[in-house]
């Protein structure tokens, strides 16, 4: 049994962590977040001490090491942009760690972590869980059997709802989320990579508060993509099917089936991960890279090859219209 901390553990994503934990037959001993509405970890874990201030969570972590127990995983789902910090601290505190994606927002933070995963021996993992869904193995299949020069056309399109809290906390502001093709695309972006190739091309026509889209040239695709946290831009019959959320991934037109199987894949990362076959740093740094670069591309605005719902009217900031 190995002995696990979590960060943020009152985060949307803790609990899928708790659970990965859990049903892999290990053990939470203890958990941080500042905010105290972490009554999810009775589910999982209720003995776990639990802290809202991270130099007692400090000071614990190092007692149970000085007592002979100490941690042999951190797992990180803390706000995007304490990621390289709290993984810092993992490494440091002579564990290995298992960060929720985004890794880091930069790629030079990628370089440091590989530094120090040197200095202290131990490794840093990340979430990559769309390359164990079984719908995308087998289109990595497809793809890596055709034949030399093909290139596929594809359309991503990925739109999950968001209310106006969010842009209230740390999700909506950029320098500490990244804004929205990191905050909900990057592990997409990673899988486009994954499939199908190193980036030749990278072009980014709209990047709003609630909306990002462009073009990436793939070694083997042409991407067009859209991301959006707005509700009105679902597509009509997705809504009236009382939908939130719409995942669609075309590939020379035919749509690749993914919006179930989500459900143990974190699971089945932290299985991969205790087997010693986890998804590190190099495997983590190309989607950052990629995200890093739509963050900070000057938009162009709309071309001729842009994703359909490229051209959807934009919409106010919520904090515009009060």
């Amino acid at each position: 049994m190995k002995r696990f901390v979590l960060i943020g553990a009152a985060g949307y994503i803790a609990p899928r962590h708790m659970r990965a934990i859990k049903d892999t037959g290990n053990t939470l001993v203890a958990a941080l977040d500042p905010n105290d509405s972490v009554g999810t970890i009775d589910s999982f874990f209720p003995e776990s001490a639990f802290f809202t201030e991270f130099e007692r969570f400090d000071r614990h972590v190092s007692k149970l090491k000085r007592d002979g127990i100490p941690i042999d995983y951190v797992s990180v789902c803390s706000p995007n942009y304490l990621h390289d910090a709290h993984i810092r601290f993992g490494l440091r505190s002579g564990a290995d760690v298992i960060c929720e994606k985004p890794l880091v927002l930069n790629p030079w933070n990628v370089e440091g972590l590989m530094d120090i995963e040197q200095e202290t021996g131990h490794r840093v993992y990340t979430i990559l869980q769309l390359r164990l869904h079984p719908a995308l193995l087998e289109l990595k299949k497809q793809v890596d059997a055709a034949p030399p020069g093909k290139i596929f056309d594809v359309n991503l399109t990925y739109i999950t709802s968001r209310g106006n809290w969010y842009y209230a906390s740390w999700k909506g502001n950029k320098e500490k989320s990244g804004g929205i093709a990191t905050n909900i695309g990057i592990h997409f972006f990673d899988m486009l990579h994954w499939i199908f190739g190193e980036v030749e091309e990278n072009k980014v026509y709209v990047h709003t508060h609630d909306r990002a889209t462009g073009y990436l040239k793939l070694e083997k695709a042409r991407v067009r993509w859209f991301l959006s946290i707005n509700y009105d831009t679902i597509p009509e019959a997705v809504k009236n099917n009382g939908m939130r959320t719409y995942r669609s991934i075309t590939v020379e037109g035919r749509e690749i089936e993914f919006s179930t199987g989500f459900t143990d894949l974190h699971t089945l990362s932290y299985q991969a991960i205790l087997e010693g076959k986890g998804f590190g740093l190099a495997a983590a740094a190309r989607a950052v890279e990629i995200a890093h670069t739509i963050r900070n591309a000057q938009p162009l605005g709309l071309e001729d090859d842009c994703h359909p719902l490229a051209r959807l009217e934009p919409s106010l900031h919520p904090f515009d219209r009060e």
